[in-house]
This record gives C-alpha cells, structure tokens and sequence, in this order.
C-alpha cells in the first residue's frame, strides 16, 4: 500500500483557519478555493494596489498641503497618518466584497458549482461558512499586505497596530457576509451596480478622508450609522494607540452585521439551492 500524500500548501493553510468548531467539510471548499486561484492570483494581487495608490496620492500628496489633522483629544498627525487606517479597513472591505459578490454569483447562477458541491456531504451551510471565511481571508491578505506598506512608510504609531489586523479581518468578514446574502437576491449582471453603489459612498463619507467633525451635524449620525465607519475608528483608534472602551462598540456593530449576514446568506441558499 502506497504512504498517504503529504498535505499541501492549500490544505495546510485550510486547516489553519479559525473556522467555527464542525465546520471541517467548509474546509474542504476553502481549499478548493485556494488550489483554484492559482489560474487567477493576479486578479487577487491587482486588488491591493488600489488602496495603496491612494495612500500615496492623497495621504502623501494631498497631505503635503493640508498639513496636520486635529484629531479633537489635544493631538494631531500627519494627513497620511490619518488616512492609512481608514484605507486599512477600506482594503478589507473591498477584497471580502468583491470576492463574496461577483465571484460567489457566478459559481451559484454560472458555473453551477454548488450543485455540484451539494452531491458531497455538504450542505448549504457549510457553502456559506466556506465561502464567508474564503472571502474574510481574501480580504486579511490585502490588509496584512497593506499594513506592512503603511510600517514602511512610518505611519503606524503604537504596538496596538498589532490588533488592526484582527480588526482588519472584523471588518472583512462583516461584509463578506453580508456581500454574499446580497448576492443570493441578484437575478444578473446589472444588479451589480447595486453593489458599486452601496461601496463608493461608503468609502467616501465614512470619515475615511475627513474627521466626523468637518460633517455637518445633520449628517454626522448617517456617517455613525455608516458599517465602514465602525472599521475605520477601530483601525484607526488602533494604529494611532487611542484605545478605550468606545472600541467595543465598533467590535459589537461589525459583529451583529456578520451574523445577520451569514444567517441570511445560509437561508438563502437552502432555499436555492434545494428547492
């Protein structure tokens, strides 16, 4: 009898994800997942290049006009300093988006994978647990990628930018869920505009570029209401070593959003997938 295989870098890594206890199955299509993107690592690398481009043109460049931002407690900081962890969130959100959005429809509404999928032992929770934790680790590579460029630059202030990366994935798996609860609603293609629609605003009123402060007060409670808000002060908070109680609450509203995601997501597509 021939010795088992050794495991590979994908099922190695597969296995390392904090997946929820019984979730082995979702493993499996995690790992699926990664031994696919060998045919499409560039699309996964082109992404995290935005956020840096815009590191670099606003929070260096602009910056070198606007000068220091008051941060309203007695200090300021550079520009750049101020943008890098908003952009730090924004990168999270965009890689879990996009990868829970337009790659999830295709498999369900295209490619018919999970059809295929429900043929094995898993089930159409198991599909969502794997794709939710597929899209959270998507978008923890472009935030890990990103906080080392930010390192580099010197504009990471405390040690508690160790926990911006946990953060990070906070904020990835929000709207990871959330992205593919969405998606099971998509009847095509243009309803993607929907998604473009939802995110832009978002990263530009989410105090991203700007203090809550310099918003009209009228607005100031829609910014509050904003879920990229909630990841933006909690990176930021971390990364410029401003930690308080407050940031629990950021943790608690990125928290509910994932699970209402995800119960939604799961329900959706048990009723797709096996009506």
């Amino acid at each position: 009898m021939s010795a088992p295989s050794a495991p590979t870098a994908a099922s190695r890594l597969a296995r390392a994800l904090p997946l929820p206890a019984g979730a082995g199955m979702a493993r499996m299509l995690v790992e699926r997942n990664l031994r696919a993107l060998r045919h499409g690592w560039l699309t996964v690398v082109s992404g995290f290049f935005e956020p840096v481009f815009y590191l670099f043109s606003l929070g260096v460049g602009i910056g070198a006009l606007l000068g220091r931002i008051d941060l309203g407690d007695g200090r300021s900081v550079e520009y750049a300093v101020f943008v890098a962890p908003a952009l730090l969130a924004s990168s999270a959100m965009n890689g879990a988006v996009y990868d829970s959005t337009f790659n999830i429809f295709f498999k369900l509404k295209y490619a018919k994978l999970y059809d295929s999928v429900l043929a094995t032992p898993l089930g159409p929770r198991d599909v969502a647990v794997a794709e939710i934790s597929w899209a959270l680790l998507r978008g923890q590579v472009y935030a890990a990628a990103f906080l080392l460029v930010a390192l580099a630059a010197g504009l990471v202030q405390s040690w508690w930018a160790l926990l911006a990366l946990p953060a990070a994935g906070l904020v990835g798996f929000a709207f990871a869920a959330v992205g593919m609860a969405a998606t099971t609603f998509m009847r095509g293609w243009t309803d993607f505009d929907y998604v473009q629609l939802a995110i832009l605003p978002l990263f530009l009123f989410s105090a991203t570029f700007y203090p809550l402060s310099t918003y009209p007060e009228a607005v100031q409670w829609l910014v509050r209401a904003s879920p990229l808000y909630h990841g933006v002060a909690l990176c930021r908070d971390l990364l410029l070593g401003s930690v308080d109680a407050g940031l629990l609450g950021h943790v608690a509203y990125l928290l509910v959003m994932g699970a209402l995601g995800f119960v939604v997501a799961a329900r959706r597509l048990e009723r797709l997938l096996l009506s």
